[in-house]
């Protein structure tokens, strides 16, 4: 039975899905502006006048009965040759690029500048699941008929999760690569770009996770035979997302420490696609804690234990962290200050103003306590982030990929003076005092991407009361990334498919923070994440617009009523033989 594109790609997530548009439920119909942190963006009121010897000359599509893809006895059904001749026809206008310029892209993008040549290249997160198990490609089918679909429409390649819990699962230092191999040579086969995440945290507890996929089984075994390798609480609470970084330098998985098995890890990679590195495997992003970012896990959703928009708590009560802390305070000669953390910073789901350590007015960590405690605090952090980096750095150098870092956009009660909610998650930001500089700055000293999340976020959209404001955090992180000279990337933190999102991505990513912004912009985006709703005939309609204004920058000589005229096209013609496409794929 012919199935059409939507319930093609509906496998991805093993059920069928209607036809109609979904629209998040944070879209706003409100057009006015929010708060003034950027510039106005100039592309969206300009248009260029075009000589008619200036006219851009574009090739003519290949006539079906020349194609070289089509000719000859090549096993292709006679009911299905039409429509892959005009597949092959139509989608050819779309996909070539001028290899010289193409070339020159690729190379800005690995050397992270951010003078590109032309707009912001789109990546798209691949499911969490894309491997099963049992270490093979899930839902071939589908995801070969998506990866063809998103090529067409212009992105630039794929984000995907390398879960270290199914590589080296059964045993240590034993890799199968199997799953990875498939869709890693599937992306290629499509001419699709690959960021690959090293992720050594666990699938499941998170905002959007859909499965669970756990640390591996030796090395949880571990964790059971000593809880304190687990992330700690006040209360005692261990979390099994991300092994705790106080024994990140200690023998505790069977020799090996955390941030050797990390290494080894990236190594095998290294060693198993040296020949995908540099051409299709254009970037590494290293995992560095719970949802791959590198923060302290100290808003679990988990089993209900934090509700947005709480303040988290600290995790620094396992016993390796409160033996550095113990140090520490020894070493500032305070040594009463070692024996635990705060103890009046409330629980998760507390708000600022609710505790002693957190509030305005004579707060514990405005005290010279919460001063030593929070430098402690974020600093540990920050050594496990150029500890994983040197490695990283070591083991990918010189082989035309770049290192990136994600780090977490949270944003709630970023308007009050103590931002608890980033201090918990080890970030030292607060009214006084800039906790990304420092992080930027480790980043810069080993060449990396600073990838940041809620780039699709407006403060209005957010709860007022909470004092969130998203848009003036990536406006910190801009400036903190351009000041340590290294290259800022972005992510959406939830799915949308409202244009309202795509306009506010579209104006964070061109980086107009300030008269001295000149022409740079993000040196990619990611968009999470592929699904079966993305493929929904609004969604993708409003997907493929956005994916050619970014493609088109901020320095576009285009108005972009001729972008959307010509996304439209595109979606109207190559909709009906997409869907001729996938089933093909079916026989």
């Amino acid at each position: 039975m012919a199935m059409n594109i939507t319930f093609q790609i509906g496998a991805l997530a093993g059920t069928p899905i209607q036809a109609e548009s979904i629209t998040s439920a944070s879209t706003s119909s409100d057009s006015s502006a929010a708060a003034a942190a950027w510039k106005t963006p100039i592309p969206s009121i300009r248009c260029k006048i075009i000589k008619p010897e200036m006219l851009e000359q574009k090739s003519q599509p290949t006539s079906p009965c020349r194609s070289p893809i089509l000719s000859g006895n090549n096993g292709i059904r006679p009911d299905l040759s039409v429509a892959c001749r005009a597949f092959a026809t139509e989608t050819l206008e779309f996909m070539t690029l001028d290899e010289s310029k193409a070339a020159e892209e690729e190379k800005m993008y690995k050397e992270g500048k951010t003078e590109k040549e032309k707009g912001v290249p789109v990546y798209v997160m691949m499911p969490l699941d894309s491997v099963t198990m049992g270490n093979t490609l899930n839902r071939k089918k589908a995801m070969n008929a998506s990866l063809q679909a998103l090529k067409s429409a212009g992105v630039e390649g794929l984000m995907v999760d390398v879960w270290w819990g199914l590589v080296e699962r059964d045993a240590p230092g034993v890799y199968n690569w199997g799953g990875y191999t498939e869709l890693l040579e599937m992306a290629k086969r499509h001419g699709l770009k690959v960021q690959a995440v090293m992720s050594f945290h666990q699938c499941g507890g998170n905002v959007g996770d859909s499965c669970t996929i756990p640390l591996p089984k030796w090395a949880v075994e571990e964790i059971d035979k000593d809880q304190d390798l687990a992330y700690t609480d006040q209360w005692g609470r261990r979390n099994y997302e991300y092994i705790s970084l106080g024994c990140d330098t200690l023998p505790v998985l069977k020799g090996r420490t955390p941030v050797q098995c990390y290494s080894d890890f990236m190594r095998a990679f290294r060693d198993n696609f040296k020949h995908l590195l540099g051409d299709t495997i254009v970037e590494i992003q290293v995992g560095m804690g719970p949802a791959g970012e590198l923060r302290y896990p100290s808003y679990p959703e988990q089993n209900g234990t934090w509700r947005f928009p709480g303040i988290g708590a600290f995790q620094c009560y396992d016993k390796y962290m409160l033996s550095s802390l113990k140090a520490a305070a020894e070493a500032a000669g305070k040594p009463e200050w070692g024996s635990t953390g705060p103890t009046d910073a409330g629980e998760y789901n507390n708000w600022p103003e609710d505790t002693q350590f957190f509030r305005k007015e004579g707060g514990g960590w405005t005290s010279p306590y919460g001063e030593f405690f929070l430098t402690w605090y974020s600093q540990m952090l920050l050594d496990h982030g150029e500890r994983i980096l040197s490695s990283a750095k070591a083991t990918f150098e010189n082989i035309g990929v770049k290192i990136s870092v994600k780090i977490a956009g949270i944003h709630w009660h970023y308007g009050t003076r103590s931002h608890a909610p980033e201090l918990t998650a080890g970030y030292y930001n607060t009214r006084f005092r800039d906790g990304y500089l420092p992080i930027a700055r480790i980043l810069a000293r080993h060449g990396a991407i600073f990838n940041f999340t809620c780039i699709e976020m407006r403060d209005h959209e957010q709860p007022q009361d909470a004092l969130c404001a998203p848009e003036k955090l990536v406006r910190q992180v801009a400036l903190a990334t351009r000041e340590a000279g290294i290259p800022l990337a972005g992510e959406n933190a939830l799915p949308r498919y409202d244009e309202y999102a795509h306009e506010q991505i579209l104006q964070a990513s061109s980086l107009n923070i300030d008269e001295s912004s000149d022409d740079k912009e993000m040196c990619a985006f990611t968009y999470l994440r592929m699904n079966p709703h993305l493929f929904q005939p609004d969604n993708w309609r409003r997907f493929v617009a956005f994916v050619k204004k970014m493609k088109e920058g901020k320095s576009a000589d285009r108005c972009w009523e001729e972008v959307e005229r010509e996304a439209e096209h595109f979606v109207h013609v190559s909709q009906p033989l997409v869907q001729e496409a996938a089933v093909a794929l079916m026989h």
